[in-house]
């Protein structure tokens, strides 16, 4: 009994009361899930760290998982079992994530089985782990709110990111004029390495008259922004007529004049990825395979971790001085 028992367990991190990244708790003896009826189990090698998953862990996020938790959605690794009804994946098959039932940063994790894609064989199981989140969000932010067109002009506003290289990497694709901004001279060549045709550095003082001056006279058509509690009040002096803003992050609150969406009939709209519908979501995945299938889709992962190293993990992903693409916690 004794023997049975130590092979259903496994390691994963548990949050029991929100708060900073020291409430994350790696634990040896978490019982391994069990796929149900339309459910896979994973065995899981990559996890991508996404920075909504520190907001929710503490505490001040709208959405609140019942305590105690296992933060994580964007796994990568090798279907161990899987539930009833199942008949897209085997024992076996490389897949990845949108989401998970019971949390990615553990060995084992439970997904819905339309939750769950096929991993081509020239992505590892890092840069799987680095597809969920990041390619949908920028997806959904381009063209499902965006409606994004070849030929339009785009700023990705903290490009070097696991979103912000996403979405480079996609308006690129599908022929838009793509802009960057990053903080080191490291992050603007990834950037221009992965489908910007400029860069710049957003910790240089005027940086906005520089993309200003680079889109003249008529401006950008959309911003897609990941830190909007410190550049809405610019994006808007950027915009083209009928240009729009996709907050896709915010950490805090900001002042912006209403006037300056007048004068240009500009738009500012929110992203949540939450609220996509099954066809949304449909519609992403198909996009995103067809981008890896035909080579132009290439996660870059950035900052590795192993799952001993959670804390330092969250701790990093809002307080480091700049990304270079995805984030990954290795198991």
């Amino acid at each position: 009994v004794v023997m049975a028992a130590t092979r259903n367990v496994m390691r994963a991190v548990r949050v029991f009361e929100f708060g900073g990244p020291e409430v994350l708790k790696l634990q040896s003896d978490v019982l391994v899930p069990v796929p149900k009826e339309n459910q896979v189990l994973i065995k899981v090698h990559a996890c991508g760290v996404n920075p909504v998953e520190t907001y929710i862990r503490s505490g001040t996020y709208a959405r609140k998982p019942a305590l105690p938790y296992t933060p994580g959605s964007d796994v990568a690794g090798v279907i161990e079992s899987v539930g009833e009804h199942v008949s897209a994946f085997k024992k076996g098959d490389r897949v990845f994530t949108l989401e998970t039932l019971s949390g990615g940063y553990a060995e084992y994790a439970v997904a819905a089985a339309n939750r769950v894609f096929p991993l081509p064989d020239k992505l590892d199981f890092r840069q799987g782990a680095a597809i969920g989140v990041p390619y949908f969000t920028a997806y959904r932010a381009l063209f499902q709110k965006g409606c994004a067109k070849a030929g339009e002009s785009v700023l990705v506003h903290g490009a070097s990111g696991g979103v912000g290289l996403a979405a480079c990497q996609i308006a690129r694709a599908c022929g838009l004029k793509v802009l960057g901004t990053a903080g080191t001279e490291e992050g603007m060549n990834v950037i221009l390495r992965n489908g910007a045709h400029q860069a710049f550095n957003h910790r240089d003082p005027n940086y906005i008259e520089r993309i200003k001056a680079c889109t003249e006279p008529g401006g950008v058509d959309i911003i897609i922004e990941m830190l909007s509690n410190v550049n809405l009040d610019a994006d808007l002096q950027l915009l083209s007529c009928a240009g729009r803003v996709m907050v896709v992050g915010c950490r805090g609150c900001i002042e912006i004049n209403p006037r300056d969406t007048m004068s240009k009939e500009s738009s500012i709209i929110g992203v949540s990825l939450f609220l996509a519908t099954e066809e949304e979501r449909h519609e992403c995945a198909t996009a995103v395979l067809d981008g890896i299938e035909a080579g132009w889709l290439k996660p870059v992962v950035g900052l590795e971790y192993p799952l001993e190293k959670v804390a330092k993990a969250h701790e990093d992903i809002i307080c480091s001085s700049g990304a270079r693409g995805k984030m990954v916690l290795l198991l």
